[in-house]
């Protein structure tokens, strides 16, 4: 089995389900197959907005999208003690500093933190208040893809 390196957020979960996926998101998802995972608040989130459309052909396009990801083996992380307690001192951190950030994102964030994986997300903004999180947005160029 290949080590986990990342850890999708939603909005990259999500992006290949588009009518018209970025390319570059696609290409990382093939170029990393089988080093991602996402949290289980991600699949919360997917599950609920996909709920939450009314019954149409698009609602059936993603339910077959999430039924996909789970057969092809998308290893869902939980919110564990670990995770907990990294959360439980960043949030008093920031609200010491009069700081707050969305209680999804924190746990997004845990997840990450706990499990030594690098976030993947577009919202990068929405976890920069939060130490020792490692980064990255694949709709952005890789400045160091194929460099040796």
């Amino acid at each position: 089995m290949v080590a986990i390196k990342y850890l999708l957020d939603s909005n990259i979960v999500s992006e290949p389900a588009r009518l018209q996926p970025d390319d570059q998101v696609l290409q990382r998802f093939a170029d990393y197959d089988g080093q991602y995972a996402t949290a289980s608040i991600v699949w919360h989130e997917l599950v609920y907005g996909c709920e939450l459309l009314p019954a149409s052909k698009r609602k059936k396009q993603l339910q077959s999208y999430l039924a996909m990801l789970l057969a092809n083996g998308l290893r869902i992380l939980p919110f564990d003690q670990a995770a907990a307690d990294w959360f439980g001192k960043q949030r008093a951190r920031l609200q010491l500093q009069g700081k707050t950030s969305a209680y999804a994102d924190g746990e997004i964030a845990a997840i990450a933190v706990s499990q030594n994986l690098t976030l993947v997300t577009r919202n990068t903004k929405d976890f920069e208040n939060f130490q020792g999180l490692v980064l990255e947005n694949w709709f952005e160029p890789d400045i160091n893809r194929g460099k040796s």
